[in-house]
């Protein structure tokens, strides 16, 4: 391993060319980060290979970006310089960055290359120049197979984030890639993890090489804050927006585990007012980079996400990691975490939890050597104490237009010059948030008390037998064949009709339709909210049951005789559903 370098306080103290530090400044970059601090001299000087070990977020870019590109002699127009990465948009975010970093290297130019982009124009960004190319692997071997890339004169390979190219299945590609390269190149090897496959491929791939670490391996960022709450699995989209709402400034990731949830839970999120998008694997790269320019420039709060889609996403700001489904492996989970606190920032790391789940999270705790806090679902109040801070910091910083006012305020002095301060904020206030106020008014405890031996019912809603005792039970045309089971089916009612989980009660899924109990008083929303729906292209039907105990009972329609109710084959469409979604409720 190589022996840690003494403290430097600023760049100037690396090595880098005048050119580079030039352009560092202009990015405001004073001060190295530790990896860049340990890494920088080591890769300018030695001509070993070497690994460098750190987490995502830490600046690893320029850790090898700055190196690679004073090594590159911009005279000779041919390929110097590779660099892979596991995802088109770490692929991008590698190449934008190195464009920024060689502004001022005349002539230097990165080149990307990842599928879903045009390849003859790859290629032509190839032939007219390219000093180093960035690339996807499955892009890189078409090219080569096209004979589009020559890398016969290659110096330096950067493979980063190695861990993930390895658990994506890139080991045969990159195998392939590499044969292409001439054998006395340096290869530095970045990750956040050192498992064996990476071990191989350092051992494969690589020769003498010394090892840079940074921080303690399988630990987790310690600016990072890790959560975690208990809720019954059908409350687990109640328990989301309520965090959401109760956090004015979040700005966060959400991940789900596949891509059919995330695009659901982004849409379910939309129709309730929500600023979310989704980003997954069936999404084309200019729908991706369209989704992606969103949430950098924070037009977006919520980006939903699955594990692939999210690898190389490099925001800084991100103040929240959301676990909507707690991934399987702890790598995974590092990985997902390492969104947030970036750049020197702090961030939460949240995970919403089923009961059967916390045995995982005091695994995460043993294998990741950190400790998750035990946070409750903020309830009614919370929200309302957060929403009503957010406005008033908004108002009291509001731009105030005292000209075109004047007159307005003359006739409001006129009508409220009867009231003293506390009465006129009283109204103001019974008057902005009354709609909000009832909301709370209804929201209830989504906490699992874990204190308790049995935790399949909740001790606040001992009255559901009596709530659901007139039996008004709904008949909808849609089931497992469909791709519904009870939790996307108890999503997807709440998303169109915009009531709470806690006004549904027994789901019976068959092949092509299903039963749903639905509290009484809120019987006739859901009922409405599905006129004119459709889902995936075909049109939702919904019924009353006739009889609430009865989940087999043949439906009634309430608006005339019941048409067209048989088994039918399932629509295979991918046309979302276009249901009008309600208000915002928990």
């Amino acid at each position: 391993m190589a022996n840690p370098t003494l403290p430097m306080s600023s760049f100037d103290a690396l090595g880098l060319r005048p050119e580079l530090l030039s352009a560092l400044r202009t990015l405001d970059f004073h001060t190295p980060t530790p990896v860049q601090e340990r890494a920088i001299p080591l890769l300018l000087n030695s001509d070993h290979d070497v690994v460098v070990l750190a987490q995502t977020g830490t600046g690893k870019t320029a850790a090898f970006g700055l190196p690679l590109l004073q090594h590159i002699d911009p005279a000779h127009r041919r390929v110097q310089a590779l660099v892979l990465a596991p995802t088109r948009e770490l692929c991008v975010q590698i190449t934008g960055d190195l464009e920024r970093f060689a502004a001022e290297l005349n002539g230097v130019r990165p080149v990307a290359v990842y599928g879903g982009a045009n390849i003859r124009e790859q290629m032509r960004a190839i032939q007219r120049g390219a000093h180093v190319v960035v690339a996807t692997p499955g892009r890189l071997l078409d090219l080569l197979g096209r004979e589009a890339v020559d890398l016969s004169h290659v110096s330096t390979v950067v493979l980063d984030e190695a861990d993930e190219m390895l658990n994506m299945g890139f080991q045969e590609d990159l195998t392939d890639i590499l044969s292409n390269t001439p054998a006395d190149k340096r290869t530095w090897l970045f990750s956040a993890t050192m498992g064996s496959e990476v071990r191989h491929i350092a051992k494969r791939y690589m020769r003498n090489s010394e090892e840079v670490q940074v921080g303690e391996r399988n630990v987790t960022a310690s600016a990072i804050q890790h959560q975690y709450c208990v809720v019954h699995a059908r409350d687990r989209y109640g328990a989301l927006k309520r965090f959401v709402d109760a956090d004015p400034d979040l700005f966060a990731i959400v991940f789900c585990r596949t891509k059919h949830e995330t695009q659901d839970l982004a849409t379910q999120l939309v129709k309730e007012g929500y600023v979310a998008d989704a980003i997954h694997g069936d999404l084309s790269q200019a729908q991706r980079d369209h989704v992606m320019g969103r949430y950098r420039a924070r037009t977006l709060q919520l980006l939903i996400a699955t594990d692939v889609a999210a690898r190389g996403i490099d925001v800084n700001d991100v103040t929240h990691v959301i676990h909507y489904d707690l991934p399987g492996e702890a790598e995974s989970y590092t990985h997902r975490s390492g969104r947030t606190a970036r750049a020197g920032r702090t961030g939460i790391s949240l995970s919403i939890l089923g009961v059967r789940d916390v045995p995982k999270v005091r695994q995460l705790e043993r294998m990741l050597n950190t400790h998750f806090t035990y946070v409750r679902v903020p309830g009614g109040a919370d929200i309302g104490r957060a929403q009503l801070r957010s406005f008033l910091r908004r108002l009291k910083e509001a731009d105030v237009e005292h000209e075109a006012l004047a007159d307005l305020m003359a006739v409001a002095q006129e009508e409220l010059k009867d009231l003293d301060r506390d009465a006129l904020l009283q109204r103001f206030m019974s008057v902005t948030f009354a709609r909000i106020l009832d909301q709370f008014r209804e929201a209830y405890d989504l906490n699992i008390d874990m204190s308790r031996k049995d935790h399949s019912a909740r001790p606040e809603r001992q009255s559901s037998r009596e709530r659901f005792a007139t039996g008004r039970q709904l008949f909808i045309n849609l089931g497992s064949a469909d791709g519904f089971d009870k939790g996307r089916m108890l999503g997807y009612i709440c998303g169109v009709s915009g009531i709470g989980g806690e006004h549904i009660g027994r789901m019976l899924i068959k092949d092509v339709y299903s039963f749903i109990d639905i509290e009484p008083a809120w019987f006739d929303q859901v009922f409405n909210a599905f006129k004119g729906a459709d889902h995936r292209g075909r049109k939702v039907r919904v019924d009353e049951a006739q009889g609430a105990q009865g989940g087999g009972d043949k439906p009634r329609r309430s608006d005339g005789p019941r048409q067209g109710y048989g088994p039918r084959k399932p629509h295979r469409g991918s046309k979302p559903y276009a249901a009008k979604g309600g208000s915002r409720k928990w």
